[in-house]
């Protein structure tokens, strides 16, 4: 499989030599990945940078699996497997960085501070001001965020985009973990709230664990594999920040096609999401769990 950059990207992802380095970490962690083969940075060649991995059996598509039960084998296993996973990617800490891959550089991994959820609002409130339109909505959920940010247990190797839609099924179980350009150091508990959010469960919203199973076999796998306990009033903020930047994001793949760097109806789409993830904003903060913070 080739993987290559787009026209144009979100302004938080890594590039491809950046995401090979990634793959080549996780790989050595032990995570399901798929196998990263050469990375060429000439540009003569494709006109950009791009790398080969070797191709996984599987379908990808988020709609998909919570709808088909034969993909990914029974529900509550696909779930614990997943919290394995999770659990492997957030056991690269910076100080393991030299033994599992000697001599690689990922100084393109930015230091965290001790209350990453404070970066994260600096982060979305600039990504914000670059946007012509103003989101009240948004700028309250990151005023809350900001009120009820506490520092992180420890700091860790993210995903940041580890849902369902960015992993691999067949009929048997999961087959790989994908998509590794938004990676970063940060608290653990983010990628909880990531992969729990309402908005990746492609309308299976009872199964609160990525649309295909309650959180229990998730957070069990997790748990059982690293030892370290689930927060859930901390997932509960992860899963407010989770709808900010997922309505930032959605907000800057529309400006891709509207300036002309991407024409994409795809990308135009995304854009039309915005007022439902602000109602989940706003139900999350108002929920007893929210509340409560």
């Amino acid at each position: 499989m080739l993987r290559t950059d787009a026209p144009s990207r979100v302004a938080a992802s890594h590039g491809r030599a950046q995401e090979f380095a990634l793959l080549r970490l996780a790989r050595a962690a032990g995570v399901t990945v798929p196998e990263p083969l050469w990375l060429c940075g000439d540009p003569a060649v494709l006109g950009r940078a791009f790398y080969l991995m070797r191709r996984m059996p599987g379908v990808a598509a988020g709609h998909r699996i919570v709808k088909d039960p034969s993909l990914g084998g029974p529900r509550h296993a696909l779930a614990e497997r997943l919290g394995q996973e999770l659990a492997r990617i957030h056991a690269v800490t910076p100080q393991t960085l030299a033994r599992l891959l000697p001599g690689q550089s990922f100084d393109f991994l930015a230091p965290s501070s001790a209350n990453p959820g404070l970066d994260r609002v600096q982060l979305y409130r600039r990504y914000l001001d670059d946007l012509a339109d103003p989101h009240p909505v948004l700028e309250w959920g990151l005023r809350w965020l900001e009120l009820h940010s506490r520092p992180a247990g420890e700091i860790t190797l993210v995903h940041q985009d580890f849902r369902t839609g960015n992993y691999l099924v067949d009929e048997r179980g999961l087959t790989a973990i994908l998509d590794w350009e938004f990676c970063a150091w940060g608290d653990p508990m983010s990628d909880i709230g990531w992969f729990c959010a309402r908005c990746w469960r492609f309308g299976a919203v009872d199964r609160e664990a990525g649309g295909i199973a309650a959180r229990a076999p998730f957070y069990r796998g997790y748990e059982a594999a690293c030892g370290r306990r689930i927060d859930p009033a901390a997932v509960h903020y992860w899963e407010v920040a989770a709808h900010v930047r997922w309505a930032v994001i959605a907000l800057q793949q529309a400006a891709r096609h509207l300036s002309g760097a991407q024409r994409s109806l795809e990308l135009a789409l995304t854009g039309r999401i915005v007022p439902e993830l602000e109602l989940e904003i706003l139900r999350l903060i108002d929920s007893p769990e929210g509340r409560a913070a």
